[in-house]
């Protein structure tokens, strides 16, 4: 396991007011905290996430993470954010990843591109810290009365995700003597961890009382840019026992002819990917005259597109694709193949629409001369 997300959401959040923690207030039409571990787990760069929660918030935490892809079970936090980030970096000791990025789970709007800035920072350094620079006046205040300026040169606001090494912040926590640190950082720099700057997000704000709740709807209510792509492919019919069709094996009297496994559904769908990010059809990524992908599975294709959205800062809405032919019957596999879509992109199987339809006999789909297949898919950016 290379890169694991932790997401810290054991706080009580008692600066929100009354009611449940802040973590698990709905934002949107979903708790806070869904939205948070939504982004890391759909992330391609992310190979699990581990939630630390407060020992009381179980069933609360059940709810909010329903249905998500890669999450461990959750790890109990402890009495404070310090000694919680101990107790998840200690609980994954057994799985030992190379990368951990620590998040806060009050931090709902945190971006894919972020993300990405952050894994791929630890390349070159054992730590990578997003921030802001500040840039208001600041000033000393005593007794409500304004005194002294403050020069706000190499001054920044700390974010999260804190990205590390993970021997390296794990030994760190270790060392530290007390629990006063506000966040990781702090502790790396202590000892001796090489720290990289992340220019942060303004949007990537932490919820703490109601003015923030109130601040996150709006700009979640302000959306993304969306784009879309389209996608089409035609591959023919040749002697064979079975056909892949977006992912799935389906037996049929033939197969198809093609460089790879001529799975028209993955190839519709990564084309309609990649045309929504304006990165080319599948040929400029994987010629056909290149040996190394003959009779290669196409989920390779498909994963591709996802990690380059994903590094171009989108995340992928919804995709649709529709199967032309008029064998074999695609419908006793549609749910298999939303199934499939949805492993290979780290999608909840509800934004993967899988549908078939014939030409009524005419043309060569008609003629059962092979099969086609066309595709949209709707990217969010921002």
């Amino acid at each position: 396991m290379t890169v694991v997300a932790l997401i810290v959401a054991a706080g009580r959040g008692s600066r929100a007011g009354p009611g449940a923690p802040k973590q698990y207030r709905q934002l949107g039409g979903e708790p806070v905290l869904r939205r948070t571990l939504s982004t890391f787990a759909a992330h391609p760069g992310i190979d699990a996430v581990l939630t630390v929660i407060h020992k009381d918030d179980r069933a609360a935490y059940e709810t909010a993470a329903a249905g998500l892809p890669k999450l461990l079970p959750p790890c109990p936090g402890g009495e404070t954010r310090q000694a919680s980030v101990r107790a998840g970096l200690e609980s994954l000791t057994g799985l030992k990843p190379a990368r951990v990025l620590i998040h806060d789970g009050a931090r709902p709007l945190v971006s894919t591109a972020l993300i990405s800035a952050c894994i791929e920072a630890l390349d070159t350094h054992r730590g990578a810290l997003v921030a802001l620079p500040v840039t208001d006046t600041l000033r000393r205040g005593t007794d409500g009365m304004a005194g002294e300026a403050v020069s706000r040169k190499n001054l920044w606001r700390a974010q999260t995700p804190q990205g590390f090494h993970f021997d390296a912040i794990l030994e760190a926590h270790r060392r530290a003597d007390d629990n006063a640190a506000t966040d990781d950082v702090e502790l790396a720099t202590m000892a001796g961890i090489d720290v990289s700057m992340i220019a942060g997000d303004e949007d990537n704000i932490k919820i703490t009382d109601a003015a923030d709740m109130a601040r996150a709807a709006r700009i979640l209510a302000r959306g993304g840019e969306p784009r879309t792509g389209t996608g089409f492919d035609v591959h023919r019919f040749e002697p064979g026992d079975h056909v892949w069709l977006c992912g799935v094996r389906v037996p049929h009297s033939a197969g198809l002819a093609g460089h790879s496994d001529a799975d028209v559904g993955l190839h519709a769908l990564t084309d309609a990917i990649l045309g929504a990010i304006g990165a080319g059809d599948i040929g400029k990524h994987f010629p056909p005259e290149e040996m190394k992908w003959e009779g290669a599975a196409s989920d390779i294709f498909l994963a591709h597109a996802g990690n380059l959205a994903a590094r171009a800062g989108a995340r992928i809405s919804n995709l649709d694709v529709t199967l032309i032919c008029e064998r074999p019957k695609i419908g006793p596999h549609v749910e298999a193949m939303r199934d499939r879509v949805a492993e290979i992109l780290n999608l909840d199987r509800t934004r993967i629409s899988v549908k078939a339809t014939t030409t009524e006999g005419l043309g060569f789909t008609g003629r059962s001369e092979g099969i086609a297949a066309q595709a949209i898919a709707t990217l969010i950016f921002g």
